[in-house]
């Protein structure tokens, strides 16, 4: 099968730059044909922000260069990982005109949301869920703190969402979790389109041995993460439990002052992924805190991976995932008190961490290997072929502006 998979990245590279190179590895470990198509957010500086904001809505570029790709060699899908801001659903339409079936991953709430992550001030939100115009988002400035931007993105989903393109211009949508796939039917995508395929790690880790004696945090230090909550808890223990931290963010200073006066919490900031794995190994415990639904978070398939059991909130994605009591132990998103109690169960003595470390590993083995995750990748690309022969509307081109001029600087295609 010849793909050609689609993807902006981000600024600070994150967990959908990691899937996105490791999907495309692992389709090609498996015989497929692979081509990707790459834009980078450091263009934005370029480009100007203005200029951005209206081509996350409509694209020329991207409509141009992608049809010039698909024209030029025979594709059977176009995977898109991520389209904004860059790439915009423009992409669709060029796929559509060339008469290549079109599918697209669902790692963040961007159709749902105007930050995509369905929360506000470190809590869940729903308020623009389903809604035809999400102008709560553009008042409350919810993207990046800005009215402007807010309005911006608001104007890519409504325009799309007036146009049809949700509905008519992609075969078929992977949702990360069953969770993410209601909350996606719920906000208005065809539920017969939206299919559950979780991430997976290629290639699959070795298992770790555990006894390092420690708890772990693995991410970025921000209050949607729950880090607050997590120092709150780590306070409120009985016991001296190792708390290490890894990763780093808006919140770095304040994790670093309050570490300073606590000695259980030793703030690592970055590492090398091969050292973040080797502390996965012997960390006793993954701490998961966060706040937010999540999309079907890495670091917690790679500590079920590992056999390295999970603390985590009881919310989305993670409460999907882990099962309390037998992989892990859950507690109430946002309640210090709770997440220490959940602590304090994990490290008891009459815990048996080496069957809960075993039970991680199988649930990795039966949920999330490579060999599961492929076979799931050719059933969806398979019904998104079969839909787009079913006869969707190809006549898409909506008219768009003249694309902008051939001295803007080139994406990434390999």
């Amino acid at each position: 099968m010849r793909i050609l998979m689609l993807h902006n990245r981000y600024l600070e590279r994150g967990g959908e730059d990691t899937s996105f190179q490791m999907e495309a590895d692992l389709l090609r470990s498996n015989g497929c044909d692979v081509v990707t198509y790459e834009e980078d957010n450091v263009r934005i500086a370029d480009i100007g922000k203005l200029r951005t904001a209206a081509g996350s809505v409509w694209s020329p570029h991207s409509y141009r260069k992608i049809r010039e790709i698909l024209r030029k060699d025979r594709f059977d899908v176009m995977h898109v990982q991520n389209f904004f801001p860059l790439i915009s659903p423009s992409a669709y339409y060029a796929a559509s005109k060339e008469g290549v079936a079109v599918v697209q991953s669902l790692r963040n709430f961007r159709l749902l949301c105007l930050p995509g992550t369905l929360s506000r001030n470190g809590s869940v939100c729903e308020d623009c869920v389903g809604k035809a115009v999400p102008w709560r988002g553009v008042v409350r400035g919810c993207y990046r703190g800005s009215v402007v931007g807010s309005f911006s993105v608001a104007s890519m989903l409504t325009f799309n969402k007036a146009l049809g393109t949700w509905q008519d211009k992609v075969d078929a949508y992977i949702a990360l979790t069953r969770f993410s796939r209601d909350k996606f039917v719920e906000g208005g995508l065809p539920a017969d389109k939206v299919h559950f395929k979780s991430n997976s790690i290629h290639p699959t880790p070795a298992v770790g041995e555990g006894g390092g004696g420690y708890a772990l945090f693995i991410g970025r230090l921000a209050p949607v993460k729950g880090v607050d909550t997590m120092l709150d808890a780590w306070k409120r223990l009985d016991a001296d439990i190792p708390l290490k931290i890894v990763g780093t963010g808006p919140l770095t200073a304040e994790v670093e002052q309050r570490a300073e006066q606590d000695g259980n919490v030793e703030v690592l900031g970055w590492r090398e992924p091969a050292d973040v794995m080797a502390l996965l190994s012997r960390a006793e415990y993954l701490v998961f805190p966060s706040q937010w639904y999540e999309g079907c978070p890495r670091v917690i398939i790679e500590s079920l991976a590992k056999g390295t059991p999970v603390i985590a909130a009881g919310i989305g994605a993670a409460a999907e995932m882990i099962a309390d009591g037998r992989t892990g132990f859950l507690f109430r998103p946002g309640d210090a008190e709770d997440f220490a109690a959940a602590v304090g169960r994990a490290f008891a003595g009459n815990v048996d961490r080496a069957s809960m470390r075993d039970a991680a590993r199988q649930d990795f083995m039966d949920k999330y290997t490579t060999n599961r995750n492929f076979d799931s990748f050719m059933k969806i690309y398979r019904a998104a072929i079969d839909n787009a022969r079913a006869g969707r509307n190809r006549d898409g081109d909506v008219g768009c502006s003249t694309p902008p001029a051939e001295s803007d600087a080139a994406p990434r295609h390999t």
